[in-house]
Parts: structure tokens; C-alpha cells; sequence
């Protein structure tokens, strides 16, 4: 079966945790700044939408080459064999990027594509009038980097964080590819509590459970690749059907989530039901100050307010003294608490662990980690050695 030049896009500080999932699937890969090459098969793209829980989407790498002018975007661009990715209907729109480069316009840039695409087609199709473009959409990006550039074909459509679960959310919910990068930054495994103190809609919660049940994330939704006339449905069926014969229904799960707003609780209710996860978690509406466990040895992450608005900040920076306060005696837990307030430590009182820089969107944040106590060998593992 062909193989392609494919590339995971990712947000800004999650390309490791990609990287690393696209190598427990037997991949090599290339970490770069926003994106993962590998190569793979249509089969290999199928199984990376479906089973990627911290990329953004699938891109093919079309063609790659050096332009510093458009008459040089234009010819390499028409060089390329199109008809291996577009048929004479494709809707093909063109999105673009543009950085430290001489084709610095990116509306030009785009527009030199589009031309050249459909320049060729109309010779291969031997259409003498416009291409009908009414067939499926095939949306290519032109991204040019110190004058290198990357023409891809998005596979995925809507951005992989769109599980298809969450029918409700807040007000400022964390997009779900970035829960679960959060989750795979900690020390958390599937024996052990997790608990948001701090819930809102329920997405690190639900994130969880997906983790915790081996359900692939985006089995729940479709792919744009899977209206393209050359993805057999077939294949699409079968690596679905795989994906679902993975899932974990049987090992026992303590995932908690709490949040002091009661309707935003029964929002997260009604997104972990959508998921097929409502046994598996349990919601409770509590103020973070009223927050006690007598369980041991688990793991916290919480993605609180922000208060990046001067009226918001005071409340917020309260909330984070109760943090301190609540999670201090938990010696035993592991606490992940994401905010851009660069002056957490301060008012939860405690200097984390570890801080690692991640992007919430556009928005420049800090992941807070305070390790726990070493957890205590178990007896049999002590024989073990």
C-alpha cells in the first residue's frame, strides 16, 4: 500500500506528548515546532485521527520545495501531480502561512496556489472551462518558512479536539486534545484516584476515563478524509472496528470531578453521558474548599479561572490560597494545576516541583506540578528484584 509524508499538527508545547503517542504506535517520527513527521499508509491516516488524543489534525505533505518568488511557487506547485489527490469535482480551498520568507503575502501566496492547482487539474482533466468544484473538499494549506515551503492536504476537518461529546460547556472550557495532554503530563495511572476540584464542563474528567477505558477519541466522529473517493470505506469500517475491540470496559476506575457551580456539574453529567462514560466518574457540586478524601496515593489537575480581568483576579487568587490549603495535607497526592498567573506558587503557598510552559489557545500558561511523597513498593515487587 502507498505510503505518504504525513505530519501530526499540535499545539505549541504538546509536539513530545505527540510525538511520544505516534511512537507507541510504531511510528518514527520527527519532532519539529508544531508538528510530528511520520510516514504512513491510508490505514496509518485513518488510525491517527482516530487514536491521537493530543494532535490538533492529519496533514499530508504533498510536495516540499524552496520559492522566493511566485513565478517559482507557481511552477513547483503545478509540477505536482494532482490528480493522485484531487478529482475533477474537488473543492479544494487554500489556506496559508507565511514567516521570515520574501513571499511574505500570504493572500497572494494562496491565491498562486490555487491557480497552479487548478491549472493542472484542468490539464489532466482536459477541462477547457472552470473546474466544477462540487465535489467533496479536499483544503490545502500553503505554509512558506524562510522561503522553504509545505503545500499539505488536511485529512482530519474539524480539529481533533471535537470528540463529539461535549454538548454543553461553560464558559472558557479547555479544549479536549489539551485535557488530555494535561493528564499525560502527570504521574496518574489507572489504579490510582484522579480528581478536577475544579470540573466546569467535565472534559479532564471525561478525558480520563477515555484514557483509563483505551476508547479511542475520535471514534465517536467522522474524518474529512472519509468522504474522498479514494479512502475505501471498507478500511474506514475495519480500523474503527479494531479501535472498538481495544476498548477496556472491565478495569475499575476512581475518577472524580467537583466544581462549586451545580449547573456546570450538571452539564458535565450530561457530556460524560454523551461519551458513554456516566458509570465510570463520579460529579458532585463542592467548593474546592470543602474538598477531604480518605483515599491515598492519587493524582489532581486542575485547570482553575485564570483572572487575567482585575475585577476576576482577587477571587481567583483566593480560590488559590484554598488550593493550598485543601491539597497540603494530601502528601501522598500528586497536584497539576494549569493557570496563567504567573504568580500562583505565591498564593497557593508551596513552590511546585516542576513548571512547564503550554499554550491554552493562544494564551501563554504555566503547568504547576507538585510530586508526591514516593509511592511504597508493593511486596511483590520488592520480590521482583
Amino acid at each position: 500500500m502507498e505510503k505518504f509524508h504525513l505530519y501530526a499538527a499540535t499545539a505549541a508545547g504538546v509536539e513530545a506528548l505527540a510525538g511520544r503517542e505516534l511512537r507507541e504506535m510504531g511510528y518514527q517520527t520527527q519532532v519539529e515546532n508544531g508538528r510530528i513527521r511520520f510516514d504512513g499508509t491510508i490505514e496509518d491516516i485513518l488510525k491517527t485521527n482516530l487514536w491521537l488524543r493530543t494532535a490538533d489534525r492529519i496533514r499530508i505533505i504533498v510536495a516540499e520545495f524552496d520559492a522566493r518568488t511566485f513565478d517559482e511557487l507557481f511552477n513547483a506547485t503545478q509540477a505536482v501531480a494532482w490528480d493522485q489527490f484531487l478529482p475533477m469535482d474537488a473543492v479544494f480551498p487554500v489556506e496559508g502561512r507565511s514567516q521570515k520568507s520574501q513571499l511574505h503575502s500570504v493572500p497572494d501566496a494562496q491565491a498562486i496556489v490555487k491557480k497552479a492547482v487548478a491549472t493542472k487539474l484542468a490539464a489532466i482533466y482536459h477541462r477547457r472551462t472552470r473546474l466544477p468544484e462540487t465535489g467533496a473538499t479536499y483544503p490545502l494549506e500553503v505554509i512558506i518558512n524562510k522561503n522553504h515551503v509545505l503545500l499539505t492536504l488536511d485529512t482530519t476537518g474539524p480539529s481533533l479536539f471535537k470528540r463529539g461529546y461535549r454538548v454543553g460547556k461553560g464558559g472558557a472550557p479547555i479544549k479536549e486534545n489539551m485535557a488530555a495532554a494535561l493528564i499525560a503530563l502527570t504521574s496518574w495511572h489507572t489504579d490510582m484516584p484522579f480528581v478536577d476540584p475544579v470540573c466546569g464542563s467535565g472534559t479532564i474528567p471525561i478525558e480520563a476515563a477515555m484514557i483509563g477505558r483505551n476508547l479511542a477519541p475520535g471514534y465517536n466522529r467522522d474524518f474529512l478524509c472519509e468522504t474522498w473517493d479514494w479512502i475505501p470505506n471498507e478500511l474506514s469500517r475495519q480500523v474503527r472496528a479494531e479501535a472498538d475491540a481495544q476498548a477496556d470496559y472491565d478495569t475499575p476506575l476512581q475518577i472524580f470531578g467537583s466544581d462549586i457551580d451545580g449547573h456546570m456539574i450538571a452539564i458535565a453529567k450530561r457530556n460524560a453521558e454523551e461519551a458513554g462514560l456516566s458509570q465510570d466518574i463520579t460529579f458532585k457540586q463542592l467548593a474546592v474548599q470543602d474538598f477531604t478524601t480518605e483515599l491515598h496515593h492519587g493524582v489532581i489537575v486542575a485547570n482553575p479561572p485564570y483572572g487575567e480581568r482585575l475585577s476576576d483576579q482577587a477571587g481567583v487568587r483566593e480560590l488559590y490560597r484554598q488550593m493550598g490549603q485543601v491539597f497540603k495535607p494530601l502528601t501522598d497526592w500528586s497536584k497539576y494545576i494549569l493557570t496563567a498567573d504567573l504568580e500562583f506558587e505565591h498564593f497557593y503557598g508551596q513552590k511546585a516541583t516542576k513548571k512547564r510552559k503550554l499554550y491554552n489557545g493562544a494564551l501563554r500558561t504555566d503547568y504547576f506540578q507538585f510530586w508526591a511523597q514516593r509511592r511504597p513498593r508493593t511486596k511483590a515487587a520488592s520480590q521482583r528484584d
